[in-house]
């Protein structure tokens, strides 16, 4: 495990601008991770091995909140209170 230094501005600008691509690649296609397959290995690439798996965890948890926000759920707690 060799440890990795901290990015740069120009390595983090490289990074972020290559998850935005994946990220709308994904948006376009229904989330087929097939078809950004090539975006997937350049976002890999740029970004530090952490951060890859941070925004992925990030991404599933935006994907999770819209899908609240949008089919609304009420967790079961709140329907007792009347």
């Amino acid at each position: 495990g060799e440890k990795m230094s901290a990015p740069t501005m120009e390595e983090r600008k490289a990074c972020w601008g290559a998850r935005d691509e994946f990220w709308q690649c994904l948006d376009r296609n229904a989330e087929d991770g097939a078809k950004c397959a090539e975006l997937r290995r350049d976002f890999e690439g740029r970004c530090p091995q952490q951060w890859v798996k941070y925004f992925d965890r990030r991404r599933d948890f935006l994907k999770y909140k819209k899908k609240l926000e949008t089919e609304g759920y009420s967790p079961p707690e709140a329907a007792g209170k009347s």
